[in-house]
């Protein structure tokens, strides 16, 4: 996954305190939950914090900075798992990702975009923030499962990506709609039908690892 974004390093002067950054970003999380992005104030993330406003803006010159560091620490501490059963991961994995981006309201992601996307710097690291970890995350499940054999090898491995990856942030952004256990079965479903070499032998896999009958069994 992604490492958290750092602020870039001092030009002179003393050594910045790790452990202010981190209660920053902690802060900034907890704000912009309470709040939203177009509320949040550095003065009230500085109290939480227990350090100054100029302190936090010494780091993070704009708030689209210091919202795109502190969603990173919370995307980047993400990690999806490697059973072995290609459905049960894929599952799992999108689960994990799409509870994450729930936590982050639209009233968020949307002006946070806003204010990036005149900026190529921010507009990039948007992207690099919200979207490539789970993509990444992703393609790790996907390459696993094409080398166990799950999956074929003629696969547009982008264009999967992209579809998977479509579950997690078009939802977030727009927020028209919730995406449940059922609505991520019926991705990873529709996904591997089309993809895997043996489905039903996948789906019996997973059946053996969970030792559940899912919606799979349906079908």
């Amino acid at each position: 996954m992604e490492a958290a974004q750092s602020p870039p390093p001092p030009r002179g002067g003393r050594p910045r305190d790790p452990q202010i950054d981190r209660a920053v970003l902690d802060a900034t999380l907890a704000v912009l939950d309470e709040v939203g992005y177009v509320h949040l104030a550095f003065e009230e993330v500085a109290r939480r914090a227990g350090t100054t406003k100029p302190a936090i803006y010494r780091r993070w010159p704009g708030r689209p900075r210091l919202v795109l560091a502190a969603l990173a620490v919370r995307l980047g501490a993400a990690r999806t798992p490697d059973t072995g059963c290609t459905l049960c991961d894929l599952h799992e994995g999108l689960t994990l990702f799409v509870a994450l981006f729930d936590r982050i309201q639209p009233e968020v992601l949307g002006p946070l975009l806003a204010d990036c996307a005149p900026e190529p710097d921010l507009r990039q690291r948007f992207m690099t923030t919200l979207f490539d970890p789970p993509r990444a995350a992703v393609a790790r499940m996907i390459d696993r499962a094409t080398a166990r054999g799950d999956l074929r090898t003629d696969l547009d491995r982008d264009l999967v990506l992209d579809m998977l990856g479509s579950l997690v942030h078009y939802r977030a952004l727009f927020g028209h709609a919730a995406t449940g256990d059922a609505d991520i079965d019926r991705a990873v479903e529709a996904l591997l039908r089309g993809v895997a070499t043996d489905y039903p032998a996948l789906v019996e896999h997973s059946r053996r690892m969970t030792g559940t009958a899912q919606a799979h069994d349906a079908h």
